[in-house]
């Protein structure tokens, strides 16, 4: 099957998973700001994805791209060293338009990997999971602005998640404009236009994560 035996296949599903991926980071990165304003509405809209049919199905599907993207990620890194063989030891110069996220996605993507299970551990194990299993605080479990408030007033917490985010950062510059390139937008006239859309959108949906911490820990500096 030519989706897992060519690597134009396993960068196409690359490029499906990424993009779906980016979509979901934008819509949570939207989703976290609203605490900022009003933590009523945040767990309003916590409440509105809670623990229902679509929630875990939208759960599960997310999970699963997850995962296809890291498994693809991981086939299509030994693919290029096994091609590189012993030049890939070989001290060489910077190439010229190879940015260095290009070159670090897969470092990158353990790292994001470490934040998403931190993240699971933080709050969705003491929101949805609760909802789902029965068991656990089901006051807190509604309450998503108080485990943010919580966490993120901790400014080793915050600072952590600061430091995780700009790596998410140079993961989506590159992540996005190879999910474009990888679906075919890949001629001369595009590719200068896909690097600033991909580090248009990698700073949108990072800034927009970013300025839950920073405005816990201003807040609490101030407090």
């Amino acid at each position: 099957m030519w989706l897992i035996d060519s690597s134009v296949g396993r960068k196409f599903i690359m490029g499906i998973t990424g993009g779906f991926l980016v979509l979901f980071l934008l819509f949570h990165s939207l989703m976290n700001v609203v605490v900022v304003f009003s933590p009523e509405a945040y767990n309003a809209i916590c409440e509105f994805l809670g623990a229902n049919w679509y929630a875990v199905i939208g759960t599960l599907v997310l999970a699963a791209g997850v995962v296809v993207h890291f498994l693809y990620a991981a086939l299509l890194t030994v693919q290029n060293l096994r091609a590189r063989g012993r030049d890939r030891y070989a001290v060489t110069t910077r190439q010229e338009g190879v940015s260095w996220a290009s070159k670090n996605m897969f470092v990158l993507g353990i790292i994001i990997i470490g934040f998403l299970v931190l993240h699971l551990i933080q709050f969705w194990s003491k929101m949805q999971l609760v909802e789902l299993t029965g068991c656990g605080d089901h006051e807190l479990a509604a309450d998503g602005a108080y485990w943010i408030q919580y966490y993120f007033s901790q400014p080793a917490y915050a600072i952590v998640y600061i430091v995780l985010l700009c790596a998410l950062w140079f993961h989506l510059t590159h992540g996005v404009w190879s999910c474009l390139h990888s679906l075919g937008l890949n001629n001369k006239t595009w590719l200068p236009r896909l690097k600033t859309f991909a580090n248009i959108v990698a700073t949108i949906v990072v800034l927009l994560f970013i300025s839950v911490p920073v405005y816990y820990l201003i807040v609490n500096c101030l407090g």
